[in-house]
């Protein structure tokens, strides 16, 4: 897969009205939330552009839920979060639906001119191959797991970025700043 046109996102919880509460989204309600979230989403991504979304992708009648996917631009493969009972019914919206991924994206940086991409909704310590260099990409936690920037993963969801979805070049940016040491390679003591 090319990274050109590639976004990762999480967490929307479309239509639930607690989550703005819960995760201090500074909105005054579901509605402004939805069309805001809706707006920069569509913002980023374009028609033809694939779409990643790690889980929670909302909390709302699976009627109303399709209304909201219809007007979000992209390809949606959908990683299943805890709260997806509404996205299953309309199932048909997505490219996919999954509860884990692992992706392989070319890119002529990472090794070998591949990088290799584990997205789950939920954070892990490891992953497949994560002593190799390899991301892991989640959300679940809204931005309430202090990212470790020792690891070369963290939480693409939308309370940790301005509620705008990541393009692939954004991660990459933000996996560049992470200070991972390989751990079979001699440390500096």
């Amino acid at each position: 897969m090319k990274s050109n046109n590639l976004w990762f996102t999480a967490d929307h919880h479309f239509g639930h009205k607690n989550v703005i509460e819960f995760s201090k989204r500074p909105f005054q309600n579901v509605d402004e939330m939805n069309l805001e979230m809706i707006r920069r989403w569509n913002e980023k991504i374009g028609v033809e552009d694939t779409v990643y979304h790690l889980g929670d992708f909302g909390l709302i009648s699976s009627g109303k839920l399709r209304k909201i996917r219809e007007q979000l631009n992209g390809k949606i493969h959908l990683i299943i979060g805890n709260h997806e009972s509404s996205a299953l019914e309309i199932s048909d919206c997505f490219e996919s639906i999954q509860p884990y991924l692992e992706l392989t994206i070319e890119d002529n940086d990472a090794f070998k001119g591949q990088r290799f991409i584990v997205l789950l909704h939920y954070a892990m310590k490891v992953w497949n191959a994560s002593h190799y260099g390899t991301w892991h990409l989640y959300g679940h936690t809204h931005g309430e797991l202090p990212d470790d920037k020792t690891s070369l993963s963290f939480d693409v969801g939308v309370d940790c970025h301005d509620f705008y979805p990541l393009s692939y070049n954004e991660v990459k940016d933000i996996m560049s700043q992470k200070k991972w040491t390989p751990p079979f390679e001699p440390r500096n003591k």
